[in-house]
């Protein structure tokens, strides 16, 4: 079910009154997007529904996504000013949600249009959110977009990786839809980086090339037995949910263990819990207090049953013939650094889950030819550009941020611009360039 109810009209007008139409208003500023939040409320306010959306979606095409499982908690509301009062934050993201869904519903004429045609074609490689951002932007500057996606359906994250009480009634693929009404945008699917598709073969068929790929490889636990069955990624397991018309039907086991603290471990365990998991325990080898998850999701967990045990880290994996266990090794941190203290203790399971974050996955580069990768992702400039010319890359992997649909959406939306501009010759790539 809908982890949100959404607003009526009159909770909306309600909410709308409480924005203080502030001046310099701190929640544009804390929207990586730069959402001009105070005048999309006040358009609520005054009836003008469909010019609230395009407000907020003329910053973000992806504005019924990030209405939904963007952690506004920590941006928007954080910085409303309501918040030093004692009253709450108004509820930006209930807002934008209802102003958005209005506009998708009645279903009438895109509200944007395309420049005039460049005649230049862009390749865009991944359909997530910085792929599909990038794709509309570029459409709307007049030039045509290729997406090679390897997938056979559109939508990066919010198709396969969100929780699905976050993205009820499939309206990742509703907004998908309803963002290729731009024109000028195809998508390729069965297209994957590394097999068979290359950044030289398209540098050579297209005028330029964004990478929007996320990161595809799952970060590995370093324990005996990681390959067994019964230890799953967190990633895939909410993946088979999402892409389950009968929710039902998943197989989860009744002792699981998620092994993580971000805000996937939080949707995975949360899940397992909702299809009938009699006990679910998330393990973070930190504090709490350290864990990447927002307290909105930590606290929801709690409110779901989830059991979370802090200070504790992975040791091995016992595979029993009927129940396996999971050892984990006390940790500590001494001299800022994580340590183990040597205590050790078992949870019995069935069904290990694990969110330790994803990686960049290296090797696709060895003959995409993109030669600087630091940090495990792709480095760019200040106009997302990377080090091999006419190629740009945005979200995921690259490191611009908080690892956020909202950040990705800002990223394709800035790097169709910095392609903009250098297909017109106004700027020119700043990293050391390899050559033809």
């Amino acid at each position: 079910d809908d982890l949100h109810l959404p607003l009526n009209l009159l909770q909306a007008n309600a909410e709308a009154a409480r924005c203080l139409y502030c001046f310099d208003a701190p929640c544009i500023k804390a929207c990586p997007t730069s959402i001009d939040v105070p005048t999309f409320i006040h358009q609520i306010r005054t009836g003008n529904l469909v010019g609230s959306a395009k407000t907020i979606l003329s910053q973000n095409i992806m504005g019924g996504t990030c209405a939904r499982a963007c952690p506004t908690e920590i941006l928007c509301e954080q910085a409303c000013v309501l918040n030093v009062s004692v009253q709450q934050a108004v509820k930006i993201g209930s807002l934008q949600r209802f102003a958005v869904d209005h506009l998708l519903a009645k279903n009438t004429a895109h509200p944007f249009s395309r420049g005039k045609l460049t005649g230049k074609q862009i390749a865009v490689i991944g359909a997530g959110p910085a792929g599909l951002s990038c794709a509309h932007r570029a459409s709307m500057l007049g030039h045509d977009v290729t997406i090679f996606e390897a997938k056979n359906k559109p939508g990066g994250l919010n198709e396969f990786g969100l929780a699905a009480y976050k993205m009820v009634d499939d309206f990742a693929q509703t907004e998908v839809n309803f963002l290729l009404q731009i024109g000028g945008i195809k998508i390729l699917y069965g297209q994957s980086l590394g097999d068979g598709l290359s950044v030289n073969s398209l540098r050579n068929n297209f005028d330029a090339v964004f990478i929007g790929i996320g990161l595809s490889r799952s970060k590995r636990l370093g324990i005996d037995n990681e390959d067994e069955h019964r230890i799953i990624d967190a990633i895939q397991f909410i993946e088979t949910l999402r892409q389950t018309k009968d929710k039902s039907t998943v197989m989860v086991g009744k002792n699981v263990i998620v092994i993580g603290g971000g805000n996937t471990a939080i949707d995975a365990a949360i899940q397992a819990r909702r299809l009938g998991a009699e006990n679910v325990s998330l393990v973070y080898r930190r504090g709490e207090e350290m864990m990447s998850a927002t307290k909105f999701e930590v606290d929801l967990a709690r409110q779901n049953g989830v059991n979370l045990r802090f200070w504790a880290a992975p040791k091995a994996f016992v595979n029993n013939e009927s129940m396996a266990e999971m050892v984990f090794e006390c940790t500590k941190v001494k001299d800022k650094q994580l340590i183990t203290t040597g205590e050790i203790f078992t949870l019995p399971t069935d069904m290990v889950l694990k969110a330790i974050g994803q990686s960049l996955d290296g090797d696709i580069f060895s003959e995409a030819d993109i030669p600087v990768v630091e940090k495990g992702k792709i480095v760019v400039d200040e106009n997302y550009a990377a080090s091999v010319i006419g190629v740009f890359a945005g979200g995921d992997c690259i490191e611009s941020g908080d690892d956020l649909t909202v950040q990705a959406v800002q990223d394709g939306k800035q790097a169709a611009i910095a392609i903009d501009n250098y297909l017109s010759g106004t700027v020119h790539q700043i990293l050391p360039a390899k050559e033809d």
